[in-house]
């Protein structure tokens, strides 16, 4: 159930504020005189009814139905006890009062009720006014006039009350929404990086069990071998430390490249050249195969494209160093006015494409790409080399 509006709680203060200043203003005309005296007067019945009225608005119920009615129903009798009873002579802002509390209360069809029938319950206190008026003749038809006037104008008054309610509850549902969609927003941004932080653990986790703890295992053995030959044939045991040395190394590199790959901002400070060129020069020392590189931009380029060209220019290195068995590799960035092309392409043994794209390298590149709005092409097979395509756009500001 729905809590009920108080003051703590209620959705438009000032409107809280405007309802006792128009009590406020009835009561107090209630002890200025009447140019007649044809409503017989109940002052202290008037101010009695016009603080009840006033005290119910500060807890308006929205919960059951049941209650909304019971709680109009009573308004409607403090306001007929007031007027009918008392004689109050600005009875029309009850009727207002009454409308602007309909609408926090009721949706569209019982606000339009409500409002209805606080202008027929004004109708007939207006009549019931005016019924007796000692006008002569011929002031009767000013009197008509009057009354017209009067009605039409409480009309517009109270249609405009209405309106007004509900265009101001109308923002307000939408500001709600657009916070809980922030909000939705935001825990939809934290499951995404938690979940990317944890596949880049597990990448990392698998790589250093494939290839550090791989390497280290053979040096292990290598190590064993060499301590136990060494004292019945020392050459032989010199070549399982060589061995042994080079399968260091490698554990070195494949350690270097895990916390390169844990960088949150691999550029760290160099440009964008620099760092491509450092990854080649990186692939060549522990690969043996120089990459024929080509850069073709002509502009800067935004840090969130750099970053994710990187990415993925460093994963399709990775993967062609530890599958792919080639001994030719070209990088290609060529950007143009609406876009940037990356293409990395080798002449190993490839694959078959329709057993093997949901590896954790070819997904981060692909995840990549379409991150920015870009499209992820893959062109292999088995023996004929790979030639992986990501193009991604680039922002108007370029052109």
């Amino acid at each position: 159930m729905s809590r009920p509006i108080q003051i703590h709680n209620h959705p438009f203060r000032f409107l809280l504020y405007l309802e006792w200043i128009l009590l406020a203003v009835a009561a107090l005309s209630e002890v200025s005189p009447y140019p007649f005296r044809r409503i017989p007067r109940l002052p202290l019945l008037t101010f009695l009814s016009i603080a009840a009225y006033g005290l119910i608005g500060l807890r308006l119920p929205t919960g059951k139905q049941i209650q909304k009615i019971l709680y109009t129903c009573l308004e409607i009798l403090l306001i007929s006890v007031t007027t009918f009873a008392g004689g109050m002579r600005l009875f029309p802002f009850p009727y207002i009062v009454l409308v602007i509390r309909s609408c926090l209360i009721f949706q569209l069809p019982g606000r339009l009720v409500v409002t209805s029938l606080s202008f027929s319950l004004f109708l007939l206190t207006l009549l019931r006014w005016f019924q007796n008026f000692p006008a002569r003749p011929v002031l009767q038809n000013r009197l008509r006039f009057f009354l017209l006037s009067y009605a039409l104008l409480f009309c517009l008054s109270l249609a405009f009350v209405l309106l007004l309610m509900n265009a101001l509850l109308t923002e307000r549902q939408s500001r709600e929404k657009l916070v809980s969609a922030n909000e939705q927003l935001r825990q939809y941004a934290l499951r995404i990086e938690d979940q990317a932080t944890l596949q880049e653990r597990n990448r990392i986790a698998r790589d250093i069990h494939d290839s550090l703890g791989h390497s280290l295992t053979a040096l292990n053995l290598q190590l064993e071998t060499a301590l136990k030959l060494w004292s019945v044939d020392p050459a032989k045991a010199t070549k399982f430390l060589v061995q042994a040395k080079k399968l260091g190394s490698t554990a070195l590199q494949d350690f270097r490249q895990s916390v390169s790959a844990m960088r949150s901002n691999p550029l760290q400070g160099s440009s964008f050249e620099e760092a491509i060129a450092s990854l080649t020069e990186e692939f060549h020392c522990s690969t043996g195969i120089s990459p024929a590189f080509i850069m073709l931009l002509g502009h800067p380029l935004p840090a969130e494209v750099t970053t994710a060209v990187y990415r993925i220019v460093q994963e399709a290195l990775t993967n062609i160093s530890k599958y792919s068995q080639a001994t030719q590799v070209k990088i290609r960035l060529q950007a143009t006015s609406t876009d940037l092309q990356v293409t990395v392409q080798d002449n190993g043994q490839g694959f078959n494409l329709n057993e093997n794209t949901t590896g954790f390298g070819l997904q981060s590149m692909r995840d990549r790409t379409l991150a920015l709005g870009g499209q992820f092409k893959i062109d292999t097979a088995p023996n004929a080399g790979c030639c992986i395509t990501a193009t991604l756009p680039l922002p108007r500001a370029l052109e």
